[in-house]
């Protein structure tokens, strides 16, 4: 079972392993690797992290907060 833990707060030059929009998922493999994710690859592959995953710091819950009109960079 992962577990999700208090983390440094990501910030804006945290930027998504997959595509390098603004990461809002930190994930630590056993090995300390650290994995960054936007909402959207986050999604992707949950279920296959949550298996492997020693913790995981997920803020996706900020994009609420962000509005329609943001910069795409900021989202």
């Amino acid at each position: 079972m992962t577990t999700t833990l208090a983390a440094r707060p990501l910030t804006a030059e945290d930027r998504c392993d997959r595509c390098g929009a603004a990461a809002y998922v930190r994930t630590t493999m056993a090995s300390g690797l650290e994995l960054l994710f936007c909402a959207h690859h986050w999604h992707d592959n949950e279920s296959r992290l949550r298996a492997i995953a020693t913790s995981i710091h997920d803020e996706s819950k900020r994009l609420a907060g962000i509005p329609a009109s943001a910069a795409v960079d900021e989202r």
